[in-house]
């Protein structure tokens, strides 16, 4: 997320404010060494002179000379600052020495964290992709030593699960991983020794590598899984070396992003949330399921932490938004998404409850990136649209929208992929009532709930019928 999409808050002498702002006085002058870090576990160390006051831009100038990161790369990264707890991508105007002396208060307003965990965290300085960044202009590049940037984020994303996606592909990209880190070319048993060596949880998501049988499974299934996965991996090794030819490392990093560009969440940025889960049962009380809500340039994307699969993926011109803040104790703040469906063979408009401190920057960052697509219709919309085309090309597959306009689904929009949004499993709220509350009748407007929406091509709300009205 963008650092300031919300204002950072102010000083405050509240007991919460146990770091409270940056004295005038705390510049900092003396050279200190700082640490930034990248994915794959590399470093870059400087030093840096009058740290209090050094802004993001005068800091990149320092890491692309270490990094070696050409000109015409050098809008694909960011600063941001990450913990466990929060992400925040920081603007060049941006001071990360002051930033993180309001952690604390930051961690307060945007997380349900503990006072324990909120005085333990501490966030790292990272270096790692722009969530601003068109997706095609990556595979434009040609330097290794950026590229590998790239894909060591993308392969974190895959592995940890960030970035959910189905066996086809992950096991493509874990063969495209083995051959980056051991070279093409090996002979079968050094392959397996590389493998069982390295762990599968190196070259695969978490949850498929550790993944266990149940409570009842046998050692005997276990190893027979273990076994299976191995296979898969070396199955997809042998395909990168088909032809008999030693590919490059940039070669295969830019087949192992274009894999990741299918992914339509590719390159979001991420926020933590809650959703209502369905009720079981008359008595039953509603419980919530804890979600992800990756937002980029092309949409808004709400994923089951748990099951790693995508629950709603929505563009933009398929839905509108907003949020409210609490108006009572004991109060949530809720993101607003709306888009069209159908209860019952029914058109209806539904609701979807985000619970989350970061809804105001969720929602914040939707219209910050609305905005950037509209800025004109030759500029960067038109290349966030080539974008998508591109990538499309690239895989292979028809991005067809979610409602089944607009063309054919490809093989990711089928139910069984982790890509299918599965909108029959959310518990939305399917009818509003003129705009003013909202309760479960039957249709009775023909304008959004909401006043946020996209400019040009829009999400459309149900449009009144004489049968749709309530009798």
């Amino acid at each position: 997320m963008e650092g300031d999409v919300c204002s950072f808050p102010p000083e405050s002498s509240d007991d919460h404010s146990q770091r409270g702002s940056v004295a005038s006085s705390a510049t900092l002058s003396h050279s200190q060494d700082v640490l930034i870090y990248l994915f794959g576990d590399s470093v870059v160390h400087l030093s840096v002179e009058g740290l209090g006051n050094v802004t993001v831009q005068e800091l990149g100038r320092s890491v692309r000379e270490a990094l070696h990161v050409p000109e015409c790369a050098q809008d694909a990264f960011a600063f941001w600052l990450s913990s466990p707890l929060l992400e925040l991508q920081l603007k060049a105007r941006h001071q990360p020495y002051k930033v993180c002396r309001q952690w604390q208060d930051l961690l307060y307003r945007f997380t349900e964290a503990s006072e324990e965990d909120i005085s333990q965290d501490e966030p790292c300085l990272q270096y790692r992709r722009n969530v601003f960044y068109p997706k095609f202009k990556e595979l434009q590049i040609e330097d290794e030593g950026v590229l590998r940037l790239l894909y060591e984020e993308a392969k974190h994303n895959i592995i940890t699960g960030r970035y959910p996606c189905d066996p086809e592909h992950w096991a493509s990209l874990g063969g495209l991983s083995l051959a980056l880190d051991e070279g093409t070319g090996l002979e079968r048993q050094k392959l397996t020794s590389a493998i069982r060596e390295k762990k599968l949880s190196s070259f695969l998501p978490a949850h498929v590598a550790m993944a266990s049988g149940g409570l009842f499974s046998t050692l005997r299934g276990k190893s027979s899984r273990q076994a299976g996965l191995e296979q898969s991996l070396l199955e997809e090794y042998r395909k990168i070396n088909i032809s008999g030819e030693c590919q490059q490392d940039s070669e295969l990093i830019h087949q192992y992003l274009r894999t990741c560009h299918s992914l339509p969440y590719y390159g979001c940025a991420f926020f933590d949330g809650e959703i209502d889960k369905p009720a079981q049962g008359i008595l039953q009380r509603v419980k919530r399921k804890a979600v992800a809500v990756g937002i980029s340039l092309e949409g808004v994307y709400v994923m089951d932490v748990k099951d790693k699969h995508v629950l709603l993926g929505l563009r933009f011109y398929e839905l509108s938004w907003d949020h409210s803040s609490p108006e009572e104790e004991g109060d949530s703040h809720i993101l607003w998404l709306e888009f069209d469906g159908d209860e019952d063979g029914t058109p209806v408009n539904k609701l979807l409850k985000i619970y989350s401190k970061q809804a105001e920057l969720m929602s914040g960052f939707i219209e910050f990136c609305v905005e950037l697509r509209s800025v004109s219709e030759g500029g960067a919309a038109a290349e966030i649209d080539g974008d998508s085309s591109r990538s499309q090309q690239a895989s292979g597959k028809d991005d067809g929208d979610k409602h089944g306009r607009g063309g054919r689904r490809g093989m990711l929009r089928r139910q069984s992929s982790v890509v299918c949004s599965r909108v029959h499993s959310l518990n939305t709220i399917n009818y509003v009532d003129n705009g003013k509350e909202i309760k479960c009748l039957k249709p009775k407007r023909a304008a959004s709930f909401f006043t946020r929406q996209t400019s040009g091509p829009m999400y459309s709300s149900v449009q009144v019928t004489e049968s749709s009205e309530q009798g």
